[in-house]
């Protein structure tokens, strides 16, 4: 962010030259910040309602830490930090760059999920419900259980509850219908989205997992059921993609 350009708008708006509404439009769209390696998009939030989300799978664990230490150096807004699919060494690096921000960062081992929460407001109209159809399911359910919490959503979860023991489902029906979306996670066949979809009202985001023996192709097979189900409120994202559904899960549950 070039502090010269934020002063223009600002002298701008001072003079009547700008109205308020068009200088936020411009500052939507100010630059990033250059690190070299990555360019750090402070106005994300501003454009879409979050901060940026790191994924430090394919970066080095000092790569990580300096984009968090960038995001973490903009004192305007107190916005909340995620980083997904980390492990120690990136956790350790992101807690010396964070600085006084470091007794905030949390590292959830089971989903690979770094949070630095430092406003918690519920922005959120309703709560997003997230359904895993078995244990080994998650991992992945607790990706998009923690980003909905950390952007801002009221997220609660109901997990092992899958198509062989649809009774267990059955069972919480109060839950379900309670949801303003749902969060559907699954291996094997992909089978647990489509029977969530025909029980309830709210649009259900299918997430399939790579779980399951080798005619599932590492999660293709649920991909493929999920996207040919008969229930029309199920839409798809890709495997073990947690984040990604529970992004999508908080722009609808904003609206």
């Amino acid at each position: 962010m070039n502090s010269q350009e934020i002063l223009k708008i600002l002298q701008a708006v001072e003079a009547g030259k700008v109205a308020a509404p068009e200088a936020v439009e411009q500052l939507k769209h100010l630059p990033f910040e250059d690190l070299g390696f990555a360019k750090v998009d402070h106005h994300r939030s501003l454009r879409q309602g979050f901060a940026e989300v790191v994924f430090a799978k394919g970066k080095t664990p000092q790569q990580v830490g300096e984009i968090v230490r960038a995001m973490l150096a903009k004192k305007v807004t107190q916005h909340n930090v995620l980083v997904t699919r980390a492990d120690t060494k990136v956790f350790a690096a992101v807690k010396r760059a964070a600085g006084k921000a470091a007794r905030a960062a949390k590292f959830h081992a089971q989903s690979g999920v770094i949070a630095i929460e430092r406003n918690r407001e519920i922005v959120g109209k309703g709560t997003i419900l997230v359904v895993s159809a078995g244990t080994s399911d998650i991992p992945v359910a607790e990706e998009a259980l923690l980003t909905a919490r950390i952007m801002g959503n009221r997220a609660e979860h109901l997990y092992d509850v899958g198509v062989a023991g649809i009774h267990r489902l059955l069972e919480n029906r109060g839950v379900l219908d309670e949801a303003r979306v749902v969060i559907c996670v699954a291996g094997m066949e992909g089978a647990l989205p489509s029977v969530v979809g025909g029980l309830v009202a709210a649009p259900v985001i299918a997430v399939p997992t790579s779980v399951g023996y080798g005619a599932s192709f590492g999660g293709v097979a649920a991909l493929l059921g999920m996207l040919n189900s008969c229930a029309s409120n199920v839409c798809v994202v890709n495997i073990d993609n947690g984040f990604g559904a529970a992004r999508v899960a908080s722009a609808i549950n904003r609206l």
